[in-house]
């Protein structure tokens, strides 16, 4: 499990992204480069890591469900996923 103090810097630039989203937009249509340059840095998107919302694990991340393969794997077979089965065949 990850540190709480990283899961809150991700939670934190996920929030400067919203921020500053229209923002960068116009600034980028216009094309005021030095503007940009002046923004936050962690309000860029290229900064986001995907971590499990749960656990704060950065690997194995299912993007569909936004846990990792660990704890999707424990919460479907606990049957805490609607829609999803074990499948058999």
């Amino acid at each position: 499990m990850a540190r709480e103090s990283i899961k809150a810097r991700e939670r934190k630039r996920e929030r400067l992204v919203a921020k500053y989203a229209s923002k960068r937009a116009a600034l980028k249509e216009a094309g005021d480069y030095e503007a940009l340059d002046k923004l936050p840095r962690n309000s860029s998107p290229v900064r986001l890591h995907n971590r499990c919302k749960l656990t704060g694990r950065p690997k194995g991340y299912m993007r569909k469900f936004g846990i990792n393969r660990v704890t999707f794997r424990e919460m479907a077979s606990a049957g805490k996923i609607p829609g999803v089965t074990k499948a058999s065949w």
